[in-house]
């Protein structure tokens, strides 16, 4: 990545800034903006998330936001009602004030006399999501957005639940906010105050995870603030980008085929990062793009941006199985639209333990499936954040535990673009069951990489607002759309498709082991296969901003382990992740965080699977210094999850908060 210190503007930052809210609340804001902006005002970008301006993001957004008031736009970054530093509490995800908030906020910058009045959204993550979600509330002054790993699908696709399924990332996820949430802000900015603000959060954040257990099914929690309920409320110019290691890649190809304005797609190879800093790489120029988007949208200049294709991706080339890439080979294609012209589908019949093409006649066969909980141990992460060996492992660690369909070696390349979807006719002996599908690339040395996945609970299979028990033994036809990518699979390889009934920890089991029925006789593959060559699609070197100095003072420490204590039958996937302790030297912070993860469960005892987390996060400044220590249990019988936590809240030695939550939670078919 090439550091960029010179801009066709200079760059005036302000470290602090108060945006007052209309009921008084106060919100934090960093700002950089070009010198002459007072007397030439320009759009501003506004990036708006719960991370921490101050010491949380602050290294990250240093390699973008001065990048953009470098080349004539004023970038603000604003701290959430009730993180960082900004005031208030902060009690869940997307709730209707923080909505209303970005609204008052994007007024508030188009009201300043450096600001020209239009004003644009960049996010990943959180703000990506909250992008979209006041994009669909239309501010007139909001004239373009650029949503980085973000949903339009609050309920069927973000890391709570998946084709109803409950992830363990739903866990995961919980304790990083609840971690989060018991941070208190700096005193160098809200002054003698911080105490006070400190204890409000530590009182009144609450346990979210509790919440969301509460919703099962896609209901009005889950329809708030999930665009595609009425697509047809985003105008505002949309670029939507994300990664084929990322958790959200799927939301892309809605946007692309719902939102009625502007819009243009970019995929990349990326794990959870923006793409100027992407890994697996190759990173790109993506804060480029961004200024063409920028630039055309907000300044009203024709920057060949729309003359793109619609949809730009990278094609995968086969690698061997691997938990971490530093670079993912391969190639971008682009696609004049989405759904493209040029994907056709190839269909594959189930036979016995065999994928056929669609044309040959086969025995219909009945075939048993009842994966053990090992099943899933090396599946990685839902969300890849490249931060830790979380991609999955050689699938051949998996396929004993499932059912295998695989094809004959190809006699040609064969590329696929987009999502795969396997029907199934199946039937269960419980009322409550899951099933997970791996597509997999199987070279000739018999190594085996997953490509994608996906997963439903069986309940789902009609309605995830109305699920319904399945009948014992009556044969289903189900439909599971696996996550889209664009792959080769190359001369000589086979494509292998795997069914388990069980995928934990990616997904929390169902209440009781299961036994599968598959029936061949009308079950089939559909891979979405590109058909038509492109011209080839080039981006430049990634660049960014040179950000401020960390120290480390103590090692990092990031690892996933697969224990197995034989004497005992139980297994647990151990995962670390430890920044260590780092000093901020621009601000005279020391920061430490650390976070530890437990999945386990105990022989073939679906009642005895347990996720555990704990956070570690501290800061030190001369005499000041705040620890909080996080710590998360979920537990399960076949009627009930059972949720603790706790919360211990520390200034130097002395405990100064301490709060615990035992919840019980009934199961509704998950």
């Amino acid at each position: 990545m090439k550091i960029v210190d010179e801009f066709p503007n200079k760059i005036r930052h302000i470290e602090h800034c108060w945006i007052a809210m209309p009921d008084g609340t106060r919100l934090a804001a960093r700002i950089w903006l070009p010198e002459t902006a007072e007397t030439n005002p320009v759009p501003a970008i506004l990036e708006y998330i719960p991370y921490r301006k101050r010491d949380g993001a602050r290294l990250r957004d240093e390699t973008m936001h001065p990048y953009f008031a470098g080349h004539g736009y004023a970038a603000v970054r604003v701290d959430l009602r009730g993180s960082g530093d900004s005031e208030g509490i902060l009690c869940d995800e997307y709730l209707p004030q923080e909505l209303d908030d970005g609204v008052a906020i994007i007024n508030w910058l188009a009201e300043q006399p450096w600001c020209d009045g239009s004003v644009g959204m960049i996010g990943i993550s959180w703000g990506g999501f909250n992008g979209l979600q006041i994009a669909a509330l239309q501010p007139p002054q909001l004239k373009a957005v650029v949503s980085v790993c973000s949903t339009d699908d609050r309920y069927a696709d973000d890391v709570h639940y998946m084709g109803g399924c409950l992830l363990g990332d739903n866990l995961s996820w919980a304790s990083t906010m609840f971690a989060f949430n018991s941070l208190p802000p700096d005193p160098e900015i809200v002054g003698d105050r911080w105490r006070e603000m400190w204890l409000q959060r530590l009182r009144g954040s609450g346990l979210w995870q509790e919440t969301w257990l509460q919703h099962p099914h896609r209901d009005e929690y889950w329809e708030h603030g999930s665009i595609c309920e009425d697509f047809s409320r985003v105008t505002t110019p949309v670029m939507a980008v994300s990664g084929w290691a990322d958790g959200y890649s799927n939301a892309v190809f809605r946007l692309l085929e719902n939102l009625p304005g502007p819009r243009m797609g970019l995929i990349g190879p990326w794990s959870h990062k923006y793409p100027h800093l992407g890994v697996p790489g190759p990173a790109i120029g993506f804060l480029q793009e961004c200024l063409r988007w920028w630039d055309r949208w907000l300044k009203d200049k024709e920057t060949g941006i729309m003359d793109e294709p619609m949809l730009r991706a990278w094609m995968l080339e086969s690698m061997p199985p691997s938990t971490s890439y530093h670079q993912r080979y391969g190639h971008w294609v682009g696609e004049p639209a989405w759904p493209s012209p040029n994907i056709k589908l190839q269909i594959y019949k189930l036979a016995e333990h065999r994928l056929v093409e669609e044309e040959a006649v086969v025995e219909a066969k009945e075939l048993s499936l009842q994966s053990p909980l090992s099943t899933g141990l090396f599946a990685g992460k839902w969300c890849s954040y490249s931060a830790t060996p979380d991609l999955p492992h050689d699938q051949r660690e998996e396929d004993g535990g499932a059912l295998i369909f695989t094809t004959e070696p190809l006699t040609q390349d064969l590329e696929m673009l987009g999502a795969a979807v396997l029907e199934l006719e199946l039937s269960a002996d419980r009322p409550v069951a899951m099933i997970a599908v791996r597509l997999s690339d199987m070279q000739p040395d018999n190594k085996v990489t997953r490509v994608t996945y996906g997963i439903l609970n069986l309940t789902h299979r009609e309605s995830d607002a109305n699920p319904s028990p399945l009948e014992a033994d009556k044969v289903y036809s189900v439909r599971i759309q696996l996550n889209g990518v664009a792959q080769i699979f190359p001369l000589g390889h086979r494509i292998r498709i795997s069914l388990s009934s069980s995928y934990f920890p990616l997904a929390w089991p169902s209440p009781q082991s299961t036994q599968l029925k598959i029936h061949t006789g009308n079950s089939r593959l559909m891979l979405p296969v590109r058909t038509t060559k492109t011209e080839p699609i080039h981006f430049p070197e990634a660049e960014a901003s040179a950000s401020s100095q960390r120290q480390q003072l103590t090692p990092e420490h990031h690892n996933w382990r697969v224990i197995r204590e034989l004497d005992k039958d139980i297994s647990t996937l151990e995962v670390i992740n430890d920044d260590g302790a780092y000093h901020l030297e621009d601000i005279n912070l020391t920061v430490q965080r650390k976070t530890e993860e437990w999945y386990s469960y105990q022989s073939d005892d679906f009642n005895s699977i347990r996720g555990e987390t704990l956070w570690t996060r501290g800061f030190k400044r001369g005499d000041w210094e705040v620890t909080t220590i996080t710590r998360t249990v979920l537990q399960c019988d076949e009627s009930y999850f059972y949720l603790d936590a706790e919360l211990d809240a520390y200034e130097g030695d002395t405990r100064i908060y301490s709060n615990n939550w035992n919840r019980r939670i009934r199961r509704n078919m998950v």
